[in-house]
């Protein structure tokens, strides 16, 4: 009799063992896309002031995290927002000097032998987008056009000037715009997705070259990664 017991104990708890397995071979009818991004893109400068080129590679990388939000059955469209970092750089010839407290702006004239001059800004980034897709629960390779928003804070700005007997350093720059903001578009296939940013508000909010206000603006253009 005890016997007995004892099987009956042992397949009652195999019973609800085996039920509480998880099934990870079963479809998820409610699943969320595209959760984490990394973008590393080409820094274009628009609306340059006569005199002002680029020169050598001007990179931008992001990172960050977005909240799929669903918005019809098929879950094939969608609203995400999220947070997230960036870093632009910009080689160029426009020179940002210190003259006491004030902060000025040359032409770096043709000829003129310099080891750098860079401008380096880091933000914090809030992307709110509209999504369109070709997903379904059973595959995450689909196409996708993703659009939408970005706003940007800049919480550290450099400008670095640096020559065989001059350096300016200088960081946190008042006359650029700490809140940037722009439209962008992501379209591709699977992981990898060609990305377009399109700055609408100038990198400087004060600054002049040559008695005109300095109104340059960025493009972006590269390749955006979807993660999960």
């Amino acid at each position: 009799m005890r016997i007995l017991i004892n099987c009956f104990i042992f397949l009652s708890f195999f019973s609800v063992f085996s039920q509480s397995v998880p099934d990870f071979e079963a479809v998820d009818s409610l699943y969320r896309e595209d959760q984490f991004y990394i973008s590393i893109t080409y820094n274009t400068i628009q609306n340059r002031p006569i005199g002002v080129t680029q020169n050598n590679f001007t990179p931008s990388f992001s990172i960050g995290i977005l909240r799929d939000m669903p918005i019809n059955k098929a879950r094939n469209k969608a609203i995400a927002a999220g947070l997230g970092y960036s870093l632009n750089s910009y080689n160029h010839n426009l020179l940002i000097s210190k003259n006491n407290a004030n902060t000025q702006y040359n032409v770096i004239q043709d000829g003129t032998l310099f080891d750098k001059n860079k401008l380096t800004l880091h933000s914090i980034d809030i992307p709110i987008e509209y999504r369109w897709r070709t997903s379904v629960p059973e595959t995450h390779k689909f196409w996708r056009i993703y659009t939408g928003l970005k706003l940007s804070y800049l919480f550290y700005t450099q400008s670095n000037y640096i020559d065989s007997q001059t350096t300016y350093l200088i960081t946190g720059n008042s006359d650029i715009n700490k809140f940037q903001y722009g439209t962008y578009l992501s379209v591709g296939y699977n992981t990898v997705n060609f990305n377009i940013y399109y700055g609408l508000n100038p990198i400087f909010k004060s600054g002049e070259l040559n008695g005109r206000t300095i109104e340059m603006n960025t493009l972006n253009f590269g390749f955006m990664f979807y993660i999960l």
